[in-house]
């Protein structure tokens, strides 16, 4: 049941590129949620998205996450890549955001 909810939330957000996700991830670790105008910011920081897509977008992502961290949502096995260092405080920085929420 969790894996279809998940799936539904996916497929609402079809319309995002691989790019726009990227875009909106990199807003979303720049742009805290002290930061004045922060969903203005996002939305100019990520190609064609509104401020109310960009709100609906980061609300599936805090959906998925959170039943990922329930373990409703088995973890993908990653490999090691050669992903800069740069890509990595990025992805903490978006992580630490999501956790003050």
């Amino acid at each position: 049941m969790a894996s279809s909810s998940i799936s539904a939330s996916r497929s609402s957000s079809h319309s995002w590129t691989p790019k726009q996700n990227k875009q909106f991830e990199d807003a979303l670790a720049l742009y805290d949620r002290d930061t004045p105008d922060r969903w203005q910011n996002i939305a100019r920081a990520v190609d064609g998205k509104s401020v109310e897509e960009v709100k609906r977008h980061y609300e599936i992502l805090v959906k998925d996450i959170m039943q990922i961290e329930s373990d409703q949502v088995p973890l993908p096995n990653y490999r090691a890549t050669g992903s800069n260092g740069r890509a990595f405080a990025n992805e903490q920085r978006l992580l630490k955001n999501l956790k003050l929420q």
